[in-house]
């Protein structure tokens, strides 16, 4: 009597995506998500007698194992059971039998392979039935990535899409990033990332059964985003040239990225940034599951010896001194948080945690960072896991200017101007608007709080440091922890000083600014201003010079003075940085050796308006205006549109812009069809080789085809 088999599989792919919220990927296999039942439907070539039943097995990775938790081998019962794997009859008819599937809320992550065989024929080989892949599940209270709010499920784990802020604390820009984790074969690439890491490779087995654990993944994922150990996704730059690659600011979202690295058989895509890096982290872990936001730090510290701070070295006319100064505040530093529980610390330091793919200092002999408690931060619990004493500095080290003297002496200077960790900032749930996260952070600057969190953070430095652990940062140059931060601060100079802005500064014009200074005594004072200027990257690295320039200042009693500051287009065109971010610096010399430092940090607006011509529907093309202004005194015959938007248009689009005279403004219009409904971030950028990028993006609300 021939043997009993399956003769056809309906995986209910419609019923099961909607349940588990997965209809957005486009894979050939049914994705579900673990801690919830689905159901598929077995045809078989004839009925199963009185006492059959099927056995299935699931297994994932290489080497699969009940022991591992990478195998399990489940009767179809009729009830469900709370423990593990289980597989419960839903219906039977002659030839058919319809099976729910459910698998445990902390199962291995990944894509399984599912086989089955009756119960009465121990001989029989299992007959494979297909694969599925399984996910995290945020809408699981039993999982360890569990958020309780669907608004925010809908942001942080569904939406393609979201903002970067860029820019300087006082000028915040934001800036349009395509995640696209439901594109195609994104899922299958965020696997193979998984995969190719060298935990993967030199244990698979092992490795595998760790995927249950979110803490595990994006500790890999973090290392395995950037190129440094581990041929990676993306290989970082940042020296402003960019030969061979594609300079950071051109990426418009992670998919040409993870594209790139794919079929490039996964050589490290030339380059990134730190807002990179973040957005293709996003992108594996929201399709991965796993609820992630983009945070932006402005002034943000990257504190090399541990110290707690940033110790930054000068010459007489304000400018970096490159050799001597290790530590540095970048304009702006971009990370993510993903939310989950830590069962490693304790569910006080459940919630966000930090994750930085950007490779500044190695974690544990790799470049990675995270995932650090966001709570654990605030409240100066360094020697938590993992990586806290970097993220803190990284928001709360002190800033510390030093005089450097010919005869290789310093001296401290009073610099009021620069305050690390300032308007962390995240999208908002639901719209464009920039929500300020500083205060999850760290308690309020100056405050008691603040302060005791400080001195707290400050004992478990040294205490990691005496019992010789090295929680991230290495030492520089063998220094390690000192407390040059406790030192006295410079003394607070008689005079004060601030640069104005008098007309906003636009990219392709010159700039005119003042340097305000105000004598605070009843006496005349007199002041030798060094100024200088520089073109910089983001990472306040000077580029080149542009501005060398001295005045000797007399300041009567109590008196205000403005020194004016000039700076040309021709001045700045050749070397400024697509970064658009000019530095400039004063440095004040009173008559008593008193020594002030000013500085001012300049991004240069540009000009960009999207409009759509019209109400858009899945299916139905729509006109969109583009409004471009040359910004350069000079005719450009160059200029071209790229265009990206996940649901909108397939890939990318580049549109030839007709030739522009100096500062003429255009209206170039094209079509786009909408495929998918909802909101869709359309992003338009300018590029020319006379100019930096110009960048721009609308948020298209797109109806359902009726």
């Amino acid at each position: 009597m021939a043997g009993i088999r399956v003769t056809q599989v309906d995986w209910q792919r419609l019923r099961n995506s909607a349940a588990h919220h997965t209809q957005e990927y486009p894979c050939p296999e049914l994705v579900v998500r673990r801690g919830q039942k689905f159901t598929f439907t077995l045809e078989l070539n004839k009925s199963l007698e009185f006492a059959e039943t099927l056995i299935f097995t699931v297994e994932t990775g290489p080497q699969a194992s009940e022991a591992l938790h990478t195998k399990a081998v489940l009767q179809t019962s009729e009830l469900e059971v709370d423990d593990g794997w289980t597989a419960v009859k839903e219906a039977q008819t002659e030839n058919t039998m319809t099976v729910s599937l459910a698998s445990p809320p902390d199962a291995v992550i990944g894509r399984y392979q599912l086989s089955a065989r009756v119960s009465s024929r121990r001989k029989q080989s299992d007959r494979k039935l297909g694969k599925f892949v399984l996910l995290f599940n945020p809408w699981c209270p039993e999982d360890a990535v569990f958020l309780a709010s669907e608004e925010e499920r809908q942001e942080y784990v569904l939406s393609d899409s979201g903002i970067i802020f860029r820019g300087v604390e006082k000028h915040i820009r934001a800036q349009g990033w395509n995640f696209g984790q439901f594109e195609e074969d994104i899922l299958n690439i965020c696997l193979s990332i998984l995969d190719r890491s060298p935990s993967h490779q030199d244990d698979p087995a092992t490795d595998v059964s760790r995927r249950h654990d979110p803490i595990y993944i994006t500790r890999a994922v973090s290392a395995m985003v950037n190129s440094n150990d581990d041929r990676g996704v993306v290989q970082g730059q940042w020296q402003g040239k960019y030969g061979g690659g594609t300079s950071p600011l051109q990426w418009r979202g992670s998919v040409a990225i993870l594209h790139k690295w794919f079929k490039g058989r996964f050589k490290p895509v030339r380059y990134g940034q730190c807002w990179v890096f973040a957005g293709v982290m996003c992108t594996v872990l929201r399709c991965l599951g796993i609820a992630t936001r983009i945070v932006s730090n402005f002034n943000s510290a990257h504190d090399t010896d541990r110290n707690l701070s940033v110790d930054k070295y000068v010459d007489s006319f304000g400018r970096t001194l490159e050799d001597l100064t290790e530590d540095s505040m970048w304009n702006f530093h971009v990370w993510n948080e993903s939310w989950f529980a830590r069962q490693d610390l304790g569910p006080s330091y459940n919630g966000w945690q930090v994750l930085d793919a950007t490779p500044q200092e190695e974690s544990e002999g790799v470049f990675r960072c995270g995932p650090a408690s966001v709570t654990a931060i605030r409240e100066g619990d360094l020697h938590l896991a993992h990586d806290g004493p970097f993220v803190f500095a990284e928001v709360n080290a002190d800033y510390i200017t030093w005089l450097w003297t010919e005869d290789g002496s310093r001296e401290r200077v009073y610099s009021d101007t620069k305050k690390i960790g300032r308007r962390i900032s995240t999208k908002a749930v639901g719209s464009d608007s920039r929500v300020d996260i500083t205060s999850l952070y760290k308690y309020p600057e100056g405050s008691r709080k603040e302060r005791q969190v400080y001195s707290k953070a400050m004992k478990k430095l040294f205490s990691l440091e005496a019992s010789g652990r090295r929680a991230r940062v290495r030492r520089a140059r063998g220094r390690g922890l000192r407390r040059d931060n406790l030192l006295e601060p410079a003394a607070k100079p008689s005079i004060t000083g601030k640069f104005k802005v008098l007309e906003p500064p636009v990219l392709g014009h010159d700039l005119r600014l003042a340097l305000c200074l105000a004598n605070l005594t009843s006496r005349t004072q007199r002041v030798q201003v060094n100024l200088s200027g520089a073109t910089i990257l983001y990472t306040r690295r000077p580029v080149a010079e542009i501005l060398h320039t001295s005045h000797a200042v007399k300041l009567g009693p109590e008196e205000e003075k403005k020194i004016p500051v000039e700076i040309s287009h021709s001045q700045y065109k050749e070397d400024l940085t697509e970064d658009k971010k000019i530095l400039l610096a004063a440095m004040c010399l009173v008559t008593k050796g008193e020594k002030l430092l000013v500085e001012k940090d300049i991004t240069l607006e540009d000009f960009i308006t999207i409009k759509v011509l019209g109400p858009a529907t899945v299916g139905v093309a729509v006109a969109v205006e583009v409004m471009v202004v040359n910004p350069i005194l000079e005719r450009v015959d160059d200029c071209m549109l790229m265009v990206e938007g996940s649901g909108l248009l397939q890939g990318q689009l580049s549109i030839n812009v007709p030739s522009l005279e100096p500062q003429e403004k255009a209206s170039v219009q094209f079509s786009i069809t909408p495929s998918k409904s909802g909101p869709r971030q359309l992003q338009v950028d300018l590029i020319s080789p006379r100019f930096p990028d110009i960048k721009g993006f609308v948020i298209i609300h797109v109806a359902t085809a009726k």
